[in-house]
């Protein structure tokens, strides 16, 4: 029986507030299969996650009826680079775990392509472990009006978060497709099916 083939991978990313999320939503209405970083994340922090303990030894007070309290950990970690520092040490091992569970199921059942949605996809060098970067931009504008809409986002929060993140544009230089999410969502559906068109028309 021969090996399953490796399929090609599409790194997903785009800074807060882009439409990444939704966009990864509709790499997979089209059929593709999709790894999502802040859904594993969300699963190590969820009651019984495999990243409790350590951030309870760490920062017990993040740490309600044995679940992670995100919004107390990012009041903790917010403005502590080396308390984000150890946070990371504890969480991005557990993460790559996840993906690598990821791959290899997906290996296992032979799909051609992949997305990973990843958010800090250039900041932590994954792009080297994709075929193609696809990032998700829109204009400074809208995305300021997307995030300060969130509940209990402030202009300090957003300026930290955008500061910890590779500027837009620097992605959009690196990256081999750029959505526009500014212009609606049916025009970012259309730009995901050229891509996966254009992708699955490729030489192999």
């Amino acid at each position: 029986m021969s090996a399953a083939k490796k399929p090609f991978l599409i790194g997903l990313t785009g800074s807060i507030g882009m439409g990444k999320s939704e966009t990864a939503n509709m790499f997979a209405r089209a059929g593709v299969p999709v790894y999502d970083a802040d859904g594993a994340v969300a699963a190590l922090y969820a009651e019984g996650g495999a990243a409790v303990e350590a951030i309870s030894n760490t920062f017990p007070h993040a740490v309600v009826n044995n679940a992670v309290d995100r919004a107390r950990l990012s009041k903790i970690v917010s403005d502590d680079k080396a308390a984000f520092d150890r946070l990371e040490d504890i969480v991005h091992p557990l993460v790559f775990s996840k993906r690598q569970e990821f791959l290899e199921r997906i290996a296992a059942e032979d799909a051609p392509l992949a997305v990973l949605d990843i958010p800090l996809l250039f900041e932590t060098g994954s792009e080297k472990d994709v075929d193609a970067v696809v990032v998700v931009s829109a204009p400074a504008e809208i995305q300021r009006a997307r995030v300060l809409a969130r509940p209990g986002m402030t202009e300090e929060k957003f300026a930290a978060l955008l500061a910890r993140q590779v500027p837009d544009s620097e992605k959009r230089a690196k990256a081999d497709f750029v959505i526009d999410t500014g212009k609606g969502l049916p025009h970012a559906e259309a730009q995901v099916a050229a891509i996966l068109a254009r992708l699955k028309a490729r030489p192999i």
